[in-house]
């Protein structure tokens, strides 16, 4: 996951995909999202997912018989992993695993009080990895019942509004919590869509936006592969989404931009 440190503290590091299947995987992924893959420094069943020759997300395989759900997951960058899950466990959320030394670092898996699912990372990490530039998903998005209580939550786990050099930032603009850290947005949390999501298995969670030049033609090609779409196509002024599942269940959103470029 890592090659250089960096002045970041709470904010998104790198995201990684658990699948059942890592060829299959790679063969989804890397037809809809244009990506290639090289290995991992964990072992064999790690791979790295390459836009261009630039790092964007890491894609481990699952054991089969491991009873856990294929997802993509954010990790955050932390200074002390000792001391972030154990904020993680006073606030009544649930640490799933470690932390575990990795490489260059360690690493923990846990669940928000809601279940959303998230890691932390006590370490080095890529240089040029941030959300919103170029070798990076373009978003985060945290979909949960309550965005202020989920806000106040991971603020206090993961510093968010420090003092410090290097804190995340946080904003409530237009009935959403706005993450930022530096000039970047980098996340955001939205409260209530849960509640009336006609697919059961769309529970609070973070999702990845990942950039691509052609929806129509991305989700030609995932359907084609055996994924299919949770929703229809939404947009902004500026921007058009949709949010995906690939054939072993993992979900992930696509955007591009509503009028090229």
């Amino acid at each position: 996951m890592s090659t250089s440190s960096h002045a970041m503290f709470g904010a998104p590091c790198w995201v990684s995909l658990m699948t059942r299947d890592l060829e299959a995987a790679q063969q989804f992924y890397g037809s809809v999202l244009d990506w290639t893959f090289r290995p991992a420094r964990l072992g064999d069943a790690f791979s790295v997912g390459l836009h261009e020759g630039i790092p964007v997300a890491g894609i481990g395989a699952l054991a089969r018989d491991l009873a856990v759900a294929v997802a993509w997951t954010p990790y955050f960058a932390v200074d002390d992993a000792d001391v972030t899950t154990a904020r993680i466990r006073e606030r009544c959320a649930t640490l799933a695993v470690g932390p575990l030394s990795f490489g260059t670092g360690r690493a923990a898996l846990a669940a928000d009080r809601d279940g959303a699912i998230f890691g932390i990372w006590e370490g080095e990490v890529i240089p040029d990895w941030g959300v919103g530039r170029k070798g990076a998903p373009a978003w985060l998005e945290l979909r949960t019942r309550d965005a202020f209580d989920a806000a106040i939550f991971y603020g206090e786990v993961l510093d968010w509004g420090g003092e410090r050099p290097g804190c995340c930032q946080v904003a409530y603009e237009n009935d959403h919590v706005v993450l930022r850290h530096g000039q970047d947005t980098v996340a955001r949390l939205s409260g209530g869509a849960v509640e009336a999501a006609p697919d059961p298995q769309v529970r609070p969670r973070w999702h990845v936006h990942f950039r691509v030049l052609d929806i129509e033609a991305a989700v030609q090609t995932a359907t084609g592969l055996g994924g299919s779409s949770v929703s229809p196509v939404e947009q902004s002024e500026t921007d058009r989404w949709i949010t995906l599942r690939d054939p072993e269940g993992g979900l992930f959103t696509v955007t591009s931009p509503r009028f090229g470029g």
